[in-house]
């Protein structure tokens, strides 16, 4: 259960969504435009991806990023397939992209209709698809289906990736639980200095 004073910041924090958001999209047009061009010329398949992902209060919405996989790429949760697996189903460009979190970017569409945050637990798939995830998130109080999922997220920059989905939801638990500006700022530069490789990921 959101505490009061977090309710209103939400209402602060989507304006910040809104101007970010479209500040984003004109500042990286370029950047968006020259991915749409190299993803569709350097692999077989459309420059996109989407796919159905859990919103807030549980709610389905597409997810849209830049593809990175393979167009005949098998559509598995990466918990369910070794490093070695998922490594095979990149194209070489999308391994860049990866790299540098350039296939995240189209994100900002989603935080545009109001479907994402920039700040916010990472959306996950589906039940069909990540039920362990979905039923780890719901044991805990408060839980990461009550805000809007983000494109960066608290769990992201302070777990290890060996980290199983328990650990995971109580760390999504813990940032609802504390969300505030000054949590989400500290997060969201935390998460643009390990985007451009100033600080080493956990």
């Amino acid at each position: 259960m959101l505490k009061q004073k977090q309710k209103t910041y939400l209402v602060f924090k989507r304006i910040i969504d809104i101007f970010g958001s479209l500040l984003g999209i004109i500042v990286l047009s370029p950047i968006i435009l020259f991915t749409l061009i190299i993803t569709s010329c350097t692999s077989k398949g459309g420059p996109f991806f989407i796919q159905e992902r859990l919103g807030r209060d549980k709610k389905t919405f597409h997810m849209i990023k830049f593809r990175s996989m393979k167009k005949d790429a098998k559509q598995v949760a990466p918990a369910d397939m070794t490093i070695e697996e998922q490594q095979s189903m990149v194209t070489g460009w999308g391994k860049f992209m990866r790299k540098t979190s350039i296939d995240e970017i189209p994100q900002l569409f989603n935080i545009l209709a109001g479907s994402m945050s920039f700040i916010g637990p990472r959306p996950s798939q589906t039940e069909e698809h990540e039920k362990e995830l979905v039923l780890a998130r719901e044991s805990f109080v408060p839980n990461a289906y009550e805000v809007k999922p983000g494109l960066s997220g608290y769990a992201q920059i302070h777990m290890k990736r060996e980290h199983d989905v328990i650990e995971k939801a109580r760390e999504d638990s813990f940032y609802v639980q504390h969300m505030n500006f000054w949590f989400d700022a500290s997060i969201f530069i935390y998460s643009f200095f390990l985007a451009f490789g100033f600080v080493k990921g956990r």
